[in-house]
């Protein structure tokens, strides 16, 4: 069945290149939302981190002390990159370590909180009370930043859904009801005009989407999965409704 499907775009094999060129290209796109992912896994675990290490402090425990116990005690990466970092700082300094922990988080707010420690410890400030002013600064960053990424994907998701597939969809189900093939309508220069159009609709969407989101680079990996997706589903459409 799938092969009888792929044989009736034998005339339109850009469609069939585009396709295998979309796979591909997503197969390059898991990467980064997999990085993503764990970034922000992290970044939402530091103002915990933060807060205890401050309570730890308060109550009189040494900072590397407290960030070994801690590091043991947090889930997630955020815990193991902090605990692996710290035991094997013996062989260096607890500042190249704490230079190790933040390059291998590969988080922008873990290393500005490393700065901000560095240079309190240097300068002797009272880290105990900036540790829970970076927990509760962190902590509200991270809320409205999860708060505009959840509205701002559920918005992107739905562009991405309407220009790829439901309006190659209904198109097709339009053209395919009242201008069949099986009763003799040549239609065939119409179809390669509208499925080019799906085409850079679906691009265009993909790239507006991946803009809303902060995460356009990203998203050009998809384009071309989406442009082809958007092609099939209109002329699979028509070939299916219109015989």
């Amino acid at each position: 069945m799938i092969f009888d499907f792929m044989e009736a775009f034998n005339d339109n094999m850009f469609v069939l290149f585009l396709f295998v060129i979309g796979i591909a290209c997503a197969a390059g796109g898991i990467p980064p939302i997999i990085e993503r992912s764990r970034r922000r896994g992290i970044e939402n675990q530091l103002p915990g981190l933060l807060e205890s290490l401050s309570d730890a402090v308060g109550a009189g425990r040494g900072l590397q002390e407290a960030m070994l116990e801690q590091g043991r005690n947090t889930p997630g990466v955020l815990g193991k990159l902090l605990t692996e970092t710290l035991e094997s700082s013996h062989a260096s300094s607890f500042d190249a370590a704490l230079s190790a922990f933040a390059s291998k988080t590969r988080s922008s707010q873990v290393q500005r909180v490393v700065v901000l420690i560095d240079t309190a410890i240097q300068q002797d400030a009272p880290l105990q009370n900036i540790l829970s002013d970076l927990a509760m600064d962190y902590e509200r960053l991270n809320d409205l930043m999860n708060k505009r990424e959840s509205e701002l994907a559920g918005r992107g998701i739905l562009i991405v859904m309407f220009v790829c597939i439901g309006l190659p969809v209904l198109i097709a189900f339009i053209v395919g009801l009242f201008a069949p093939a099986k009763s003799g309508y040549q239609i065939n220069d119409f179809n390669s005009t509208f499925s080019n159009f799906f085409a850079v609709a679906s691009a265009v969407g993909a790239l507006v989407s991946g803009r809303m989101m902060g995460r356009m680079r990203d998203m050009l990996w998809w384009v071309p999965f989406w442009m082809s997706t958007s092609m099939l589903l209109y002329l699979g459409a028509v070939k299916m409704i219109g015989g």
